[in-house]
């Protein structure tokens, strides 16, 4: 048998995947993953600088694909913060639905990865709030933009990963976010 297996990082990212569900977070360890995936802890941390970092893996490229969007469009600049998360929605989550919600089940049965969940998620609207400013938007208005933008993903995420939901994440943040707009105008007294 070769040494070599390709995508030691898949295949770590699956083996952690896998243990978490099965043990639980906290009784995972990188050398259960390491062997799981058939390498060993140095490979782990070669890729990875922690167990907490298999699961949050990807996120740079949820990054990437909404700071592309806000910094080619011309729309408002709330508008322009729910297209780039109507767009990821599509290029990213649109097949994964399950495994996001077990993902999710994950994340919720621990502490520590809430928190990490909740920094990756403040790295993730400081970058969008940067892709604001880039395009001369004062620091309130890009803000207040990428703030109410995450909230309406926020939402709509909460409500794509219930068991009960069938309807597409891209259309649950358009739906969220005509929500938030009619109760924050004058007109949208509910």
């Amino acid at each position: 048998m070769a040494r070599w297996q390709p995508d030691a990082r898949g295949r770590l990212e699956a083996a952690a995947f896998e243990l978490f569900r099965e043990r639980g977070f906290e009784q995972t360890t990188v050398a259960d993953i390491a062997a799981r995936a058939g390498l060993d802890k140095r490979t782990f941390y070669r890729l990875f600088g922690d167990k907490r970092e298999a699961l949050f893996s990807g996120s740079e490229r949820v990054e990437e694909a909404l700071v592309k969007v806000v910094a080619e469009t011309d729309a408002a600049p709330f508008e322009a913060v729910i297209a780039a998360f109507r767009q990821m929605a599509v290029e990213i989550f649109a097949d994964r639905r399950e495994q996001v919600r077990m993902r999710q089940s994950i994340i919720e049965s621990s502490p520590e990865l809430q928190e990490r969940e909740l920094r990756k998620s403040g790295a993730l609207m400081a970058a969008v709030t940067a892709a604001l400013r880039a395009k001369g938007l004062d620091e309130t208005t890009a803000t207040l933009a990428t703030e109410s933008g995450g909230t309406v993903f926020r939402v709509a995420y909460a409500r794509w990963v219930a068991p009960d939901s069938d309807a597409s994440l891209a259309d649950l943040i358009a739906e969220v976010a005509t929500e938030l707009s009619a109760i924050t105008s004058s007109s949208g007294r509910r």
